[in-house]
């Protein structure tokens, strides 16, 4: 079915703020979906694409007036550091994404800890700022992991997708699909990835291969009818999806070749035409937000 012109998609801006936007910057060979065909010896020889695809991104972003949260692979920070400054200096949130991209459960708590200190101590010393922000891998946290980023002085997590089963994703306790900023105590949240409902379940609708995979017009019509609910929405995207001119690896699995690949040859216009049909703030601020409305709420004489 030929897919509707994104030009006939209202673009009615929402309030400001009600959608935050975010860029997990990984290159290509990084994404899971590759892991079976290149290990991580193997990505020092793998042409690096991240930082002319981010740097696409960087001019969408200008020219629609749009500010966002780059959870920066401390990998990527260390072969191209001139990037992360540059994120920085266009007045985006730099915030982490760990530093090697293992998946939180196959790794030990001490290993975690080590990996996101690693990655957070990079990026602040290349922005001069203090990194409040993480991401996992793949949506791989996980509940033990939630106190060591708190030790670290992380402010929030946005790694919680309240979904059907994924082979990959990890989960938390008390997350819902209406309740998608959570405060875990200690001044800590948990921003929660957008879902829509469907009875029992939760539809993601947050970004990644979902939103190359459904039409724009439909994928903008379940954006409006979250914020219309008074939820704010996250969306989430990666570098490499709007590159199709990336390397193609035989030893890639069908299924995985399928999530990697679906419509990157549209996903950068899509993303475009996203960027200017709606209002978007960094997470730091959309934090800021939840946490102020939430204290005016309190009885007066409460502690916050």
């Amino acid at each position: 079915m030929k897919e509707r012109p994104l030009l006939s998609v209202n673009t009615e801006r929402p309030t400001r703020d009600q959608a935050a936007l975010s860029i997990d910057v990984e290159d290509w060979f990084h994404a899971e979906n590759m892991a079976s065909a290149i290990g991580r010896e193997a990505w020092a020889g793998c042409e690096l694409r991240v930082e002319r695809n981010t740097m696409r991104m960087l001019e969408i972003l200008d020219k629609g007036k749009a500010r966002a949260t780059f959870f920066v692979l401390g990998w990527v920070a260390e072969k191209c550091p001139q990037l992360v400054r540059a994120i920085s200096a266009e007045g985006h949130e730099v915030a982490s994404h760990g530093y090697g991209h293992d998946l939180i459960y196959t790794l030990r708590p001490s290993e975690f800890r080590m990996d996101v200190l690693r990655s957070k101590s990079y990026l602040e010393d290349l922005t001069g700022e203090p990194v409040y922000g993480y991401r996992a891998p793949c949506f791989s946290i996980t509940e033990w992991a939630i106190p060591i980023l708190k030790e670290l002085g992380f402010r929030y997590d946005s790694s919680c997708f309240p979904t059907v089963a994924h082979d990959r994703y990890g989960r938390l306790t008390g997350m819902e699909v209406d309740t998608p900023i959570v405060s875990l105590g200690d001044s800590f949240y948990e921003v929660c990835i957008p879902c829509i409902q469907l009875g029992q379940w939760g539809l993601p609708w947050g970004g990644g291969g979902y939103f190359r995979l459904l039409p724009y017009w439909l994928w903008c019509q379940g954006m409006r009818k979250i914020l219309r609910s008074g939820r704010p929405y996250v969306f989430y995207i990666h570098p490499w999806e709007i590159d199709p001119g990336q390397p193609r690896l035989k030893e890639v699995a069908v299924a995985y070749q399928f999530r990697h690949r679906v419509n990157l040859h549209r996903c950068e216009k899509r993303f475009a035409a996203l960027v200017g049909a709606f209002a978007w703030m960094p997470l730091c601020d959309l934090v800021d937000c939840w946490e102020s409305a939430c204290s005016r709420e309190l009885p007066q004489g409460l502690p916050s």
